[in-house]
């Protein structure tokens, strides 16, 4: 350390003396200090010593030379020799510094980091079933609007708004005493016909003798036997008009006719309900349910399925498919505004989760695919409008690989270009790619990571 300062201070002086100053020089020994460090700069001043001491002794000789040489000729030789000190002192400096700094390099170098490893799986060609994805809208099968077959008053509302109730629980009850009284009269209009019935009856067997011994006219006969026919008809016209009274006795009591999940009360107690025209409620079946939805020409040419297929069906907002359903209609025609068909799916509603009227998403088998690349959807990247991911070579280096996607098969991505079987793609690490062509560390690992699902694709 101390030899290399007293060499700094020679150098120093040196470059003052010839180089055309104390701040230039000052400036280029930091500079080479900064640079390359003290042993460039203890280098470069020692050789740059032996330079200038060579030069100055080049211009003693010279100066020893003036006797024998014109005043014109030894300031030109002078000026030569103090031209030549500098450049050589500059050129020394130079390489010097170029040793020095290769030197410092070479005992600075950061050791190779190792490959980045990454996740990589083999694409298999897999037999897949092609799924088409369509929006579609939940009914109930069963969708009654509740209406009083009787007028009357509200007496009571009995259910809570918005409940599930049962075939045959009582929903609404009007006021059931004037039908009451209506089903008395005509309980006791029955009774009197009844015995005018019995009084008609006797009068004709008594005829009927009459007649047979000749004590009556025929005429007097024929009376009395219509009148025991009459007296019938009354009979049944009284026990009808019975029945309809109590029928309208019963129709008080407002009944839901299927089980489901009522609505809210249009009308409530003391108002009045006029028989056939008041709405007081609607009511909807909730299990089963139907989700009708629609298909394209295409896609409907395209299905090799027919009505008795399963569907998938999934809320709108949400990732997953938790129902399954039945598809068990499709209509006889084409919708001529859309060009479309109806489809319909029956599914189950045992809790009561879904309700009519509701949004779904709804997955259909259209097409079969023998041959299909299969790959995570994590493995893609997105650059503007193109998708792409790494495929490893027989050297480990990723190559960027542009390629055209399908179906969504569970989670995987059906590659319909750019894949041949067998290639490796990597799957996790993509972010430790930092360019293509960069060699990696393969960690092997399935494309699928769980258990093997039901292999249906979807449209993306």
């Amino acid at each position: 350390m101390r030899k290399s300062s007293h060499m700094t201070v020679r150098l120093f002086d040196l470059m003052t003396h010839y180089g055309g100053g104390a701040a230039p020089a000052y400036l280029s020994l930091n500079r080479i200090r900064q640079s390359c460090g003290s042993n460039a700069l203890s280098a470069a001043g020692a050789l740059a010593v032996s330079f200038v001491t060579t030069k100055a002794r080049s211009a003693s000789f010279c100066k020893r030379f003036r006797s024998v040489t014109p005043t014109g000729s030894e300031n030109h030789m002078q000026a030569i020799t103090l031209k030549d000190a500098k450049v050589t002192l500059l050129g020394a400096l130079l390489l010097a510094v170029m040793a020095g700094c290769d030197a410092q390099g070479q005992d600075n170098a950061v050791p190779t980091a190792p490959p980045p490893e990454v996740e990589v799986a083999e694409v298999q060609a897999e037999r897949v079933t092609l799924w088409g994805a369509f929006s579609g809208r939940i009914e109930a099968p069963q969708t009654v609007e509740l209406r009083p077959r009787v007028s009357g008053y509200i007496d009571r509302v009995a259910f809570e708004e918005g409940e599930l109730v049962s075939e045959g629980d009582v929903l609404f009850v009007i006021d059931p005493r004037p039908y009451k009284a209506r089903e008395q009269l005509a309980q006791a209009e029955l009774a009197r016909m009844r015995s005018q019935l019995t009084l008609a009856s006797s009068e004709a067997a008594r005829s009927e003798q009459l007649w047979e011994r000749r004590a009556i006219s025929r005429e007097e006969f024929e009376q009395r036997s219509a009148a025991k026919s009459m007296a019938q008809a009354a009979v049944n016209a009284a026990a009808a008009a019975l029945q309809s009274a109590q029928l309208d006795l019963e129709y008080t009591q407002v009944k839901a006719p299927v089980s489901g999940r009522i609505g809210r009360a249009q009308v409530t107690r003391g108002n009045l309900a006029s028989a056939d025209t008041t709405l007081l409620s609607t009511l909807v079946s909730v299990d089963p349910l139907y989700v009708y939805f629609e298909s394209d020409q295409q896609t409907v040419q395209d299905n090799p399925h027919g009505q008795a297929v399963p569907v998938r069906i999934g809320l709108a907002g949400a990732q997953d498919f938790p129902y399954q359903g039945q598809l068990d209609f499709v209509d006889n025609q084409y919708n001529p505004r859309t060009g479309t068909l109806q489809y319909r799916a029956q599914v189950a509603n045992p809790d009561g989760a879904l309700r009519p009227g509701q949004f779904a998403r709804v997955e259909m088998p259209v097409a079969a695919a023998s041959a299909a690349l299969l790959v995570d959807q994590k493995a893609l990247m997105t650059d503007q409008d193109r998708r792409y991911l790494y495929v490893l070579d027989d050297d480990n280096r990723a190559e960027r690989r542009i390629v055209e996607t399908g179906r969504r098969v569970d989670g995987l991505l059906v590659i319909t270009e750019g894949l041949v079987p067998g290639e490796r793609v990597v799957v996790n690490g993509l972010q430790k790619i930092a360019f293509p062509g960069i060699e990696v560390l393969p960690q092997q690992v399935n494309m699928r990571r769980g258990p093997a699902p039901l292999v249906v694709a979807i449209a993306p």
